[in-house]
């Protein structure tokens, strides 16, 4: 009975010590390409082998396509792991565009990649990605857009998936790739007078996926959150973001505490290279491990065998973060 007994322990704590990784990498969203000591220790570690680098961005400005915030590279810039162009595309853009248009975009999309992959001799992969927060009045015309850049590139055309793209599927429709990257933030507008954390608020998202199970594209890789802001708010009630803003930042003998993640200005002048007038107030928006943790076990249960993708690279978010979920 002892043996029995300890043995059940035994495999109870082997069970229980058990915990499932999923290997990862990084999202890389900087203009210029360049990788500081931190980050280039941080990406040797990832156990993905690949970089998924924003190349440019697409928009439409007087009624003509123009990319924007085309990628430079510093000299000294040198990874192992291959690049994955990506390119982000504004919904706009695709509004009231002609089946000419899209092929049009398709190829100089695909040769402005091919242009900087050349110049700056980048070691890129077979997948090309696009992400846009399409609707369903213009889910088309981006569908047709993501076959004619399959046909026109010969590489694999994979794009992003946003929380409410998956719950309203009926409306947005399905994207003709083979595997999608699911964006877990972006829960709500930071933009708007709420007590919820705009990046992730895990109740929020857990309700867009509850029925993430029975989405058609079986390849889902999951991209999470490590950044941070902060969200000023003045006299008018109008809000701004402060990028990579901690907790710690509020430490400020100029502020006063309002809550944990709260502070009020109490004297006019510059922080954090802004001018801030007595009065405004700082809310201050960041992700813990814990909260990864709990999205990443919730899509256990309705995904498997996913890769993470960490948003973004950047020496102000990657310090001391638990990467191995």
């Amino acid at each position: 009975m002892k043996v029995l007994k300890f043995l059940l322990v035994f495999l109870c704590a082997v069970s229980c010590s058990k915990r499932e990784t999923h290997p990862y990498s990084f999202y890389y969203w900087k203009t210029n390409l360049a990788l500081n000591h931190t980050e280039k220790n941080i990406l040797s570690k990832a156990s993905i082998p690949y970089l998924y680098t924003r190349f440019f961005d697409i928009d439409k400005v007087d009624g003509k396509f123009q990319p924007v915030g085309v990628i430079t590279k510093d000299q000294n810039f040198q990874t192992d792991k291959q690049i994955v162009p990506t390119v982000f595309i504004t919904n706009r853009t695709l509004l009231n565009i002609t089946d000419q248009d899209i092929k049009f975009l398709a190829e100089n999309i695909n040769n402005l990649i091919q242009k900087k992959t050349s110049e700056y001799h980048l070691k890129t992969n077979s997948e090309i990605q696009i992400d846009c927060d399409w609707t369903a009045g213009t889910q088309n015309d981006y569908f047709k857009f993501l076959k004619e850049l399959k046909k026109i590139s010969g590489k694999e055309i994979t794009c992003t998936l946003r929380l409410h793209q998956v719950k309203d599927k009926a409306q947005t429709g399905i994207p003709p790739v083979e595997k999608v990257y699911l964006m877990c933030y972006s829960t709500s507008s930071p933009l708007e007078n709420s007590d919820k954390n705009s990046i992730l608020d895990v109740n929020i998202l857990k309700s867009y996926l509850s029925k993430i199970d029975e989405y058609p594209i079986r390849k889902i890789e999951v991209a999470l959150p490590i950044y941070s802001w902060g969200i000023v708010t003045n006299h008018l009630e109008k809000h701004k973001l402060i990028n990579a803003l901690s907790k710690k930042d509020l430490e400020n003998p100029n502020f006063r505490r309002i809550s944990e993640n709260t502070a009020e200005v109490l004297k006019d002048g510059f922080y954090f290279g802004h001018y801030l007038n007595k009065g405004f107030t700082i809310k201050i928006e960041e992700i813990s491990d814990d909260q990864l943790r709990d999205v990443v076990q919730f899509l256990e249960n309705k995904i498997h065998n996913f890769n993470i993708i960490y948003y973004q690279l950047d020496s102000k978010f990657v310090l001391n973060k638990d990467f191995k979920f």
